[in-house]
């Protein structure tokens, strides 16, 4: 049976109009590869529940936003470019209704995508694909505590965004 994607986007950051239905797209070919993959899969908050809707939500804010985030929910007093919610992988009851589950929600500031695209010389499009691939990872459950970690999520996201004609490099 195929999976269905339900993925929703809200933009609140008025400086970068970006074409929201490219990325949700981005964001479903991302999360169909990481689930065919096998030893993705198998390590995933997914494996061993039946469903055959998956959703999330995306919102697209600036890094005053993500500030105030951090410092509400994680006792973190700086901006991130990325704040994952990961509410399926974090919950002990792995609530699905109707054969749906939810896998929770990505806040990106788009302000910071821009400077992290400028530093590393990508294209800014490029840079919010690679931290909508991240995000998506980390609501599967994965998380890159260690070095090691770290380095399996980075190559899976270059991995997936490439296999999707992004052709992102780590620098």
């Amino acid at each position: 049976m195929a999976i269905k994607f339900h993925i929703f986007s809200e933009n609140i950051y008025p400086d970068w109009e970006i074409d929201e239905k490219k990325f949700i797209t981005i964001a479903r070919k991302v999360l169909k590869y990481y689930l065919s993959k096998p030893e993705v899969y198998e390590k995933s908050a997914l494996f061993g529940h039946e469903y055959n809707t998956v959703s999330f939500d995306f919102l697209f804010c600036d890094s005053v936003k993500t500030h105030e985030i951090n410092r509400e929910y994680r006792h973190k007093d700086y901006p991130a470019d990325i704040i994952t919610f990961a509410i399926f992988a974090d919950s002990e009851e792995k609530f699905i209704f109707d054969r749906e589950l939810n896998l929770g929600e990505i806040l990106i500031a788009l302000d910071k995508v821009r400077e992290e695209a400028a530093k590393k010389s990508v294209k800014d499009e490029d840079e919010l694909a690679f931290l909508i691939s991240h995000g998506i990872l980390h609501l599967l459950g994965f998380d890159h505590q260690t070095e090691a970690d770290y380095n399996f999520v980075v190559a899976l996201q270059i991995e997936a965004l490439q296999s999707i004609g992004i052709m992102y490099e780590q620098i």
